[in-house]
């Protein structure tokens, strides 16, 4: 199992870097600029207020700057950009690492990514279609009969915006995981034994991920990110599994 390309001068790995990341900015800028279009096309303003629209009760949302849309647009495309510029990202970043990377270990990364991709999109679909209109369902049912909302424009999608892009990081846990099992880092014997752990860490990312004081939502990442912490217990048998034999094959060999 030797690495195909030879060790590259310090200095060269340097300039190789900084053109890595000049081009990965250029894809964040341009996808940025492409998001800004489509979704000045789509009317996002109207589509991501979907989720609070039946507590409004036939009323709008309101804003109280002139530059709030604009803001509001420039704001999820940056988000949006982002998830655009991941592949040429994820590309430059896999091209820098590539040449220290054994065969097998390189086999792993078309996973990896494709993985990583639906996983945040499945974060991402459950936050927009079920965690955020039940936080918004206890939050503006809460203690109603004594207050009148007005909710602004700019807060409400400041909070969808976050806490989409929460649980979208959040389902990444399963990815890191077997990619971490699958390189021989952590064993699944390592995460079965520190279940309990797991749990704090679950409940401590839910907090700090979601925007607010919001237990509720914490709550919601909490218990599926836990979930997810041991189906990956559950996969990474396999991996490790399928990982021994092959070193078993080898050494054979």
């Amino acid at each position: 199992m030797t690495r195909p390309e030879s060790e590259m001068p310090f200095l060269d790995h340097l300039e190789e870097l900084r053109w890595r990341l000049l081009w990965s900015v250029l894809a964040l800028v341009i996808g940025v600029f492409v998001a800004f279009v489509v979704l000045v096309k789509l009317d996002i303003i109207g589509l991501l207020q979907v989720p609070i629209k039946p507590f409004l009760h036939g009323r709008k949302l309101v804003y109280t700057h002139p530059g709030d849309p604009f803001s509001i647009v420039l704001n999820a495309s940056i988000a949006l950009g982002v998830v655009f510029a991941l592949p040429v990202i994820m590309w430059q970043v896999w091209s820098f690492v590539a040449p220290a990377l054994y065969q097998h270990e390189k086999k792993i990364v078309v996973p990896v990514f494709a993985g990583a991709i639906g996983l945040f999109l499945a974060g991402a679909a459950m936050c927009y279609f079920y965690a955020l209109p039940l936080s918004l369902e206890f939050l503006i049912g809460f203690q109603s009969e004594s207050l009148d909302p007005m909710i602004t424009a700019s807060e409400y999608f400041s909070f969808a915006i976050s806490m989409t892009l929460a649980f979208g990081a959040a389902f990444e846990l399963p990815i890191v995981i077997l990619a971490l099992a699958a390189l021989g880092i952590v064993t699944p014997q390592f995460l079965a034994k520190y279940r309990r752990h797991a749990i704090v860490g679950c409940v401590i990312a839910g907090t700090v991920l979601t925007p607010g004081d919001l237990v509720y939502a914490s709550a919601m990442m909490a218990v599926p990110l836990y979930g997810l912490y041991e189906v990956s217990i559950w996969l990474s048998w396999f991996v490790v599994r399928r990982r021994e034999r092959r070193i078993a094959a080898a050494e054979a060999a």
